[in-house]
């Protein structure tokens, strides 16, 4: 049975997957109509000049969407040609103070992502052809940054620890 904080934080990733899934699917539908829209009716292409912004702001959250569900299925790059000379110690160790660097890190940003949004929101600035406003975009450092803390500190707990599978040949498939 899952404790209620890996209930939640389960809760919260399979909602930025979803939410990163329908956005990419949206920013390469648009795209594509885009696309065929300018090719078979080009006296179109002036008043269709927002979908190359809307497919700039989708793939910006579609990035900081993903990061915390790739964090959490143990998705990101990780070099393991050494894992194997090392010991079981060694190896919580390293996990251990990556843990720690990455939600500092990632805490760090998320604040500074906070303070540059509000400083975005109080210029007032919009996008010229979505109407918009600019700070919509650097709402999507602070999910992302956040998402990733709270992955790390859950890490660092124990939770949601994905790392020994991808480590073991055995369980990834890949040769020894």
């Amino acid at each position: 049975m899952k404790r209620p904080i890996e209930a939640i934080a389960g809760r919260a990733v399979a909602a930025q997957r979803l939410a990163a899934a329908f956005f990419m699917i949206a920013m390469t539908g648009l795209y594509g109509f885009n696309v065929l829209a300018r090719t078979f009716l080009p006296t179109l292409s002036g008043s269709l000049a927002w979908i190359d912004d809307a497919a700039r702001y989708l793939m910006i959250w579609v990035v900081f969407l993903a990061v915390g569900p790739a964090l959490e299925s143990g998705r990101h790059i990780v070099v393991d040609l050494a894992w194997r000379r090392l010991g079981a110690l060694a190896r919580t160790l390293i996990f251990r103070l990556i843990d720690v660097t990455g939600l500092l890190f990632c805490a760090l940003m998320a604040v500074l992502s906070v303070q540059l949004a509000i400083f975005i929101a109080g210029t007032g600035q919009v996008s010229p052809t979505l109407q918009l406003p600019v700070y919509v975009i650097y709402i999507a450092p602070i999910l992302g940054f956040t998402s990733l803390a709270m992955i790390f500190l859950l890490r660092l707990f124990g939770y949601c620890d994905h790392r020994q599978a991808i480590l073991d040949p055995e369980q990834t498939g890949r040769p020894s």
